[in-house]
């Protein structure tokens, strides 16, 4: 049973929107890291970041990625890589200079 060309295209186009939406709130969510990321690195001031809090949270962040590949879903993969790059510096210079 075929959907018809109308059912397809509008299928197609939710998987656009929905692709869209999980960008803009990975883009959002991965940027709020970035102002944290940049004063860490200039200061080397990390005695206001929880080595536990963003150990959890950088492990969250890498399960999200491999939930991501396999459903092989590019806004999760995207943006949670982005954000294992960012808190996972945060976390180096955190156990670098503890």
């Amino acid at each position: 049973m075929d959907a018809g060309p109308d059912r397809q295209h509008a299928a197609r186009m939710s998987i656009t929107l929905i692709d869209s939406v999980g960008f803009a709130a990975g883009a959002l969510t991965t940027g709020a890291f970035v102002p944290q990321v940049l004063k860490s690195w200039q200061t080397r001031d990390l005695s206001g970041v929880s080595l536990r809090m963003y150990g959890l949270f950088t492990t969250g962040v890498a399960l999200w990625l491999a939930y991501g590949c396999m459903v092989v879903s590019w806004p999760i993969i995207v943006c949670n890589a982005i954000t294992l790059a960012l808190a996972g510096g945060v976390l180096a210079l955190k156990l670098r200079h503890r």
